[in-house]
C-alpha cells in the first residue's frame, strides 16, 4: 500500500502523520478486519469491506469524525483507478521471490483483486520473476474459496501437500489455504496478530525461510511455494 499518499492526504486535512504511523495503522486494521471476513461470508473486494478497512485504519490514526472519514473514503474510491492505493512492492519481495526460484521452486501469486494485479506486478518489476499470476476478478472465484488455491496448484504442477501459501489476512489466506490442503504462513511484520495456529513470519524473507527449509525454522516440508 502507498502509505506516503495516505499520509499526504491526511496531512492536507490538517492532521500530520508519519509513514510509520500509517503503516502501523494499516497493519492493525488488517487484524481488526479479520473477524468480518469469515470464510464464505463476505467478499474482500466489496465496497463495504474496503470502507470498513479504511475506517479502521483511520481510527487507529485518531480520525473518528464521520464527515472526515467519509471525505477520505470518497477520495480513496476515486484515486488512481483501477489500481487504487496498492502500487508499491514490498521491500523484501524481489529478494524473496528470487530466493524461491534459486531453490528450484515455483513462485506464483493468488490475489483477490479487481483485475489489476498483473499490471501492478508488471509495474513493480515482480511479474517477470513469477511463474503464474491468478487474479480473482479474472478467474471468477476469490480467496478463501479453496477453488482459487486449486487453480494455483494446477499452475504450479504440484499437490497441496507440496505447497505453501503466504498471506497477510488469517481468515482469508491461512484458513483458505488450509481448506484447500495447503500449509499457510501468516505475514505479521508488526507483531499484531497474537497467538495463531500457524507459522507467523516477520516478513517475506522470513516466510520463505519457513517454507523452503525442511527441518529448519518452520520444520516445513514444502516442495513448492505458491
Amino acid at each position: 500500500m502507498d502509505y506516503a499518499i495516505i499520509a499526504e492526504q491526511i496531512g492536507a486535512r490538517g492532521r500530520p502523520v508519519t509513514l510509520a504511523q500509517v503503516e502501523e495503522a494499516e497493519l492493525r486494521a488488517r487484524v481488526r478486519l479479520d473477524p468480518h471476513l469469515a470464510p464464505g461470508t463476505v467478499s474482500t473486494e466489496s465496497r463495504d469491506t474496503h470502507g470498513r478497512y479504511l475506517r479502521y485504519l483511520l481510527e487507529h490514526l485518531g480520525i473518528t469524525d464521520e464527515r472526515e472519514i467519509e471525505a477520505i473514503a470518497r477520495w480513496r474510491r476515486g484515486y488512481n483507478l483501477p489500481v487504487g492505493l496498492w502500487t508499491r512492492a514490498d521491500p523484501e519481495a524481489l529478494a524473496a521471490v528470487r530466493a524461491v526460484r534459486e531453490a528450484g521452486l515455483v513462485a506464483g501469486v493468488i490475489s483477490n483483486s479487481n483485475g489489476s494485479v498483473r499490471s501492478i506486478l508488471e509495474e513493480t518489476g515482480l511479474a517477470a520473476h513469477l511463474q503464474f499470476i491468478i487474479d480473482s476478478a479474472v478467474v471468477g472465484v476469490e480467496k478463501p474459496d479453496p477453488r482459487i488455491f486449486h487453480l494455483g496448484l494446477r499452475e504450479a504442477g504440484v499437490a497441496a501437500d507440496e505447497a505453501v501459501y503466504v498471506g497477510d489476512i488469517y481468515s482469508v489466506d491461512v484458513l483458505g489455504a488450509r481448506a484447500a490442503g495447503l500449509e499457510g504462513i501468516l505475514l505479521d511484520p508488526g507483531g499484531f496478530w497474537g497467538t495463531r495456529d500457524c507459522h507467523l513470519a516477520s516478513g517475506l524473507g522470513h516466510a520463505v525461510r519457513l517454507a523452503v527449509s525442511p527441518g529448519g525454522e518452520g520444520g516445513g516440508q514444502a516442495g513448492r511455494v505458491t
